[in-house]
């Protein structure tokens, strides 16, 4: 799986003007399934994402993880992850898993994580989103998980 996060200050989804998800203080994820994926690189993603230490100590190094400071967790399914661009200027997404086994693994990863952390909000799956964001640093992280 490929993904983003986005340490934020607060993030929100749109989809027809209504909001689907919302977080104050925590993680944008965004993230995309690769046809080789299956559920262990989305248990591992999750198992990554909520250690992360991306958080301020009191000392005001990242030494914090979600779990520690008790934030939000966002997350967003993103396809455009997989673009290749090795063929001119129009992005290929070939890369990308197909949609069925895309949406399998998308519902996976949001159950996974909110059995094992609260908040955890999500957009929806192969909608036209509006991302609503207000970076936190700016922190963003790129994640493969194979």
């Amino acid at each position: 799986m490929i993904a983003l996060v986005q340490r934020v200050a607060s993030a929100r989804v749109e989809v027809d003007e209504r909001v689907t998800g919302e977080i104050g203080p925590g993680l944008l994820l965004f993230v995309c399934a690769e046809p080789c994926d299956a559920a262990a690189q989305a248990e591992r993603l999750i198992q990554k994402v909520l250690k992360l230490r991306v958080f301020a100590d009191d000392a005001g190094r990242m030494n914090k993880s979600l779990e520690d400071v008790r934030g939000g967790l966002l997350i967003v399914s993103q396809f455009t992850l997989a673009a290749e661009l090795a063929g001119g200027n129009r992005p290929s997404f070939s890369a990308a898993a197909p949609p069925a086994q895309a949406r399998a693994l998308y519902d996976e990863l949001v159950a996974l994580a909110r059995g094992r952390h609260a908040p955890v909000a999500s957009g929806e799956f192969g909608a036209a989103m509006r991302v609503h964001m207000v970076g936190d640093g700016p922190v963003t992280i790129p994640l493969c998980v194979r």
